[in-house]
């Protein structure tokens, strides 16, 4: 998964793949089918435990503001750290995203899985909006599914921003922005 997400599907050689997984070539085709099949493999295992994680956040302790920031601020720092999430060579950002960028339009599969793992968080979003607007957290005067789109598109553009621009407290004060324009007034 590792090496799909730093280079991307086109930017992984079958030399990364064997260097990664410690197989041989014939052994890597043999075992996961080829490339194509072991990016799919890598995209469910992402969405397995990447999308979880943010699920689980959403999930926590606190009022739905409070969990929507806590989803936020934990990308932002994930993807502006030195090394990114992995502690290695530069930010990753998001899987899914990357993903759905590079071959989502030209691979079915793979859009099946990118949107799976959209719905899943736009899904958890969705339910702390609910929740939100019933105990007059969250304004009202927008259907709750809108709303939740906002948040997800919102915090799916900050993954992206944070590839190209590290300062911390730029990003975070969009998402609070962000998270304002929710509040029930």
């Amino acid at each position: 998964m590792e090496t799909f997400w730093r280079r991307g599907y086109e930017g992984t050689s079958t030399r990364d793949l064997c260097e990664s997984t410690g197989l041989g070539p014939s052994s890597l085709y043999n075992t996961f089918g080829g490339k194509r099949q072991l990016y799919l493999r890598a995209l469910e295992r992402y969405h397995e435990t990447a999308t979880t994680e943010q699920v689980e956040l959403l999930a926590g302790p606190g009022t739905g503001q409070e969990r929507l920031r806590a989803l936020m601020a934990h990308a932002i720092d994930a993807d502006v750290a030195p090394g990114g999430d992995a502690g290695t060579d530069g930010p990753r950002g998001c899987f899914a995203i990357s993903a759905a960028i590079e071959a989502a339009a030209l691979d079915q599969d793979v859009r099946k899985v990118v949107r799976r793992t959209f719905d899943r968080v736009e899904d958890a979003i969705h339910t702390i909006v609910v929740e939100g607007q019933a105990a007059g957290e969250i304004r009202t005067g927008t259907d709750a599914r809108t709303l939740a789109r906002q948040v997800l598109s919102s915090y799916y553009g900050l993954r992206v921003l944070a590839r190209v621009h590290d300062r911390r407290d730029l990003l975070l004060a969009t998402a609070l922005a962000t998270l304002d324009s929710l509040r029930a007034r």
